[in-house]
């Protein structure tokens, strides 16, 4: 997968960058320095184009996923971490996602499907990946979502919904909601550098 490897701390966790539609593997960079600038980061770039825009996954229509694709791109995911972490030497259990919307959405999937995937993650923006299944134990995993309130893409009660069955599979979730739609703003990066540096630093 096309991606940027920047080196960091090593004691500090690995950040995995995952855009949203239409992104690059240099979009949340800068968000990176702002969550936590000691950190080594793992930018990754999705696969799948749609329009010519990339994406980590396919979608049947706005807001509908193509679970079969879903699936095959987490495990592709997945694996190209294990990989890297040989390639570059990194700690593969100490790595927490930091994504947004369509990026969030994998890094949720990975939660729901891979049992030690990630050591925390960072939602902004998030849908729920799939329903009816048995999420791992995520007891020791620590989740952040950002949400709108008035978020067109993504309505107040997926988030709900993405947040109760995280919980349910004993992940400590904090939401942070602002007012604003599905754009991703400065309050909430900042709380979400705050809530990575309580658990993290």
């Amino acid at each position: 997968m096309k991606h940027i490897f920047q080196e960091g701390n090593k004691e500090a966790p690995v950040l995995l960058l995952l855009h949203g539609t239409g992104g690059t593997e240099e979009d949340l960079l800068g968000l990176a320095e702002i969550v936590s600038p000691q950190s080594a980061v793992l930018s990754v770039r999705g696969n799948v184009l749609e329009n010519g825009m990339p994406r980590f996954f396919r979608r049947l229509a706005e807001g509908i996923f193509d679970e079969e694709d879903l699936l095959f791109r987490t495990k592709e995911l997945n694996d190209f971490i294990d990989t890297a972490a040989e390639k570059y030497q990194f700690d593969r259990e100490n790595v927490v996602a930091l994504g947004y919307s369509n990026g969030a959405n994998i890094a949720a999937s990975l939660l729901f499907h891979y049992q030690g995937s990630l050591k925390g993650a960072i939602l902004h923006h998030p849908m729920v990946p799939r329903r009816g299944v048995t999420i791992p134990d995520l007891s020791n995993t620590p989740v952040f979502i950002g949400a709108g309130k008035n978020d067109p893409i993504c309505a107040p009660k997926e988030t709900e919904e993405l947040a109760t069955l995280l919980q349910a599979a004993g992940s400590v979730v904090q939401v942070k909601w602002e007012q604003y739609g599905h754009q991703l703003t400065r309050n909430e990066v900042d709380a979400a550098a705050a809530w990575f540096q309580s658990y993290f630093s």
